[in-house]
């Protein structure tokens, strides 16, 4: 039994060397070839891959076939007929088709069997009843509106090549050609084992130190994304024989492919590595990628184990680079990320990676003017809210040092570029009711999004100056006029034609324990608690500074004025974790965290429009919601904000 107190990487190796490892030891194993065939009935089948061939059993149609509604004819027996001099036939009814002469019409349907000795039909709308007869004045060619036996397949000819995936037209292909079945790829069966004693499943309210587990939530919807077929299992904890006990278990279900979510492989409890090196073979401990260094690779028995670092970012970073095309290759069918789009879109930040990795970023894509920009998401293995929020995966290679802003990047894209082309890119201070903005947005203009960076105020009016967003979000004072935005708009657009319209008042304090424990009234008190600050450029940061040179209080004697948060949600999650006694943010943040607020004032938060962006169909629908409807209504229910101004035109330039 295994009893490793730690584990360190045995090494970092690229990605392609640990592929490599994995194809090599599945060969060996007789595991790396395609998976054989099931049969299933075609209303199962829909996204299932081909294994085999399909051949028509039947010709379709399996008969020359009507293709108009009228009547059937000899076409011969038509080629006298013109507009000046028409020619009659004579009617007989379907069921005395047997024995019938030359010159005759027989009455059909769409569908219907072409009649014996007939080879033509002539559109009900093209003659002319005339008693028992029907008048033409065209002569039709042979073969005119029939679908002649194999038209459109024949019997043995080729249906679905192997290795295709099955759309729904190709269904009913399959049952038009006379299958009820078909034959496809097994679905891998992935066993997904959650390990580590901090983890409380989805449901349970956790406690300091716990978290709640969904690292096998999201792998496997990846897998069954992937076509596969995942069986989570309980969450383990830390402690080397049961988790051996959960492997045995699963490895007794004879899955393809066994998942082991754990915390960093490098950690005090985590004996993932020693585990499988006891039980089978350990291929890789340690990728040179970023996020998701601390992979583990291994075969027990004839299954391959993959051990997934417990961040969520490399999690779902593992999944796409590892699980994903393994599952790929069972199948036979090519990975997700050689058959996604892959753009070049350009920088809007310097993505500084480490040397020696492949570095993953997850990033915000969208058109602004003539160029398609990339907005690199926050970074860390962690951050969840990247996951949900990524237009795509920008990738820099291994010994490149990073991408310098405004230079190409190659993007991976999780959505079709049409979406990515109907996006509104909002740059510039951050505010809860942004969010709320966009769902509004979304029905006002359906297809269409409204994606928002939180970069402060100043970063909203360089972005803009930069030509990187087509709007931006500001709330900056002026200390000395004490007006709000017109002064720092003309200072950094200051030939740029524009409109300030404005959002909303809305109402900034100090946002602080529940119940006030430490009595805090005012800015007055800062000195003797510990703040939690936003960053530089911030508009928040900037009305902290006026209000302390009010008071004469120096940033010196606030203790944590350095420590930077880059939205009014992540400020109030600081203090209500603990982290810190009070910050400055907006009463909505507050709200949400449940924390109290001591009232500062309000402030003006506007929209800088550019008049480049003027006619584009995102910027006049954001105008239109600010200037009435349902919006503002909305917006006015929410605490803290004053809707007085809200979609008027402080500024044009």
């Amino acid at each position: 039994m295994v009893q490793h107190a730690r584990n360190v990487y045995l090494e970092d190796i690229p990605l392609e060397d640990a592929r490599a490892r994995l194809k090599s030891a599945l060969q060996a194993a007789g595991r790396w070839e395609a998976l054989p065939g099931e049969s299933v009935p075609l209303p199962a089948a829909l996204g299932r891959i081909t294994a085999t061939p399909v051949w028509a059993k039947l010709s379709s149609p399996h008969y020359h076939a009507a293709a108009m509604d009228g009547y059937a004819v000899w076409a011969a027996d038509t080629v006298n007929a013109t507009e000046t001099r028409p020619l009659k036939l004579r009617v007989i009814p379907r069921q005395d088709v047997a024995g019938h002469g030359p010159g005759c019409a027989i009455p059909v349907n769409t569908g219907d069997p072409l009649p014996p000795d007939t080879n033509a039909v002539i559109m009900i709308e093209h003659v002319q009843p005339v008693g028992d007869q029907i008048e033409i004045r065209a002569a039709v060619a042979s073969w005119q509106h029939v679908r002649p036996l194999g038209e459109d397949l024949v019997a043995t000819e080729l249906v679905l090549p192997v290795n295709h995936r099955i759309r729904p037209v190709d269904l009913g292909a399959l049952a038009g050609s006379g299958h009820v079945t078909v034959s496809v790829r097994r679905r891998p069966l992935v066993a997904v084992i959650p390990t580590g004693s901090e983890l409380l499943p989805a449901g349970e309210m956790p406690q300091p130190g716990q978290i709640i587990e969904y690292n096998s939530l999201v792998l496997a919807a990846q897998v069954q994304e992937a076509g596969g077929r995942a069986e989570v299992h309980d969450i383990v904890p830390d402690d080397v024989p049961k988790l051996q006990a959960a492997i045995e278990l699963a490895l007794s279900q004879s899955p393809d492919l066994l998942l082991l979510l754990s915390g960093s492989s490098a950690g005090s409890k985590d004996h993932t590595a020693a585990l499988v090196r006891e039980m089978g073979d350990l291929l890789v401990h340690g990728i040179a990628v970023r996020p998701g260094h601390p992979v583990i690779i291994g075969m027990i028995g004839r299954v391959p184990v993959i051990g997934v670092p417990g961040y969520p970012v490399s999690a779902a970073l593992t999944g796409e680079l590892l699980v994903e095309p393994l599952l790929a290759q069972w199948q036979g069918r090519p990975s997700a990320f050689d058959t996604r789009t892959h753009i070049q879109a350009t920088t809007t930040r310097k993505i500084q990676s480490p040397v020696g990795d492949d570095d993953f970023v997850r990033v915000v894509v969208a058109p602004v003017g003539e160029r398609l920009l990339a907005t690199p998401l926050s970074r860390g293995a962690g951050v969840i809210t990247s996951l949900v929020r990524a237009d795509g995966l920008a990738h820099i290679p291994r010994f490149s040092e990073g991408i310098d802003m405004g230079h190409p990047v190659d993007v991976m894209l999780y959505h079709a570029p049409e979406v990515i082309q109907r996006t509104l890119l909002l740059m510039g201070s951050h505010d809860p009711m942004l969010d709320l903005l966009g769902q509004y947005f979304a029905e006002h203009l359906p297809g269409w999004r409204l994606v928002s960076g939180h970069v402060g105020s100043l970063g909203g009016l360089v972005a803009l100056r930069r030509r990187e967003a087509h709007a931006a979000g500001v709330h900056l004072l002026n200390p000395q006029t004490g007006n709000y935005n017109v002064d720092d708009v003309h200072k950094y657009l200051p030939d740029e034609p524009l409109m300030l319209v404005t959002f909303a008042h809305r109402e900034q304090g100090l946002m602080i324990a529940p119940d006030n424990p430490l009595s805090i009234q005012s800015l007055n008190d800062l000195p003797r608690v510990r703040f939690v600050n936003r960053q530089r450029g911030a508009g928040t940061r900037v009305l902290l500074d006026y209000e302390l040179e009010k008071r004469g209080l120096s940033q010196s004697d606030i203790v944590g004025y350095e420590r930077e948060e880059y939205t009014h949600l992540a400020v109030a999650a600081a203090v209500a974790s603990g982290a810190a006694d009070c910050g400055l943010g907006v009463r909505s943040a507050a709200l949400a965290m449940n924390l109290g607020f001591v009232p500062v004032g309000w402030e003006r938060y506007d929209l800088v429009l550019p008049s480049a962006y003027h006619e584009h169909p995102g910027v006049q629908a954001l105008v239109d919601l600010l200037n009435g409807g349902k919006f503002p209504a909305a917006l006015a229910e929410q605490p803290g904000y004053d809707i007085r101004e809200t979609g008027q035109v402080q500024y044009r330039q």
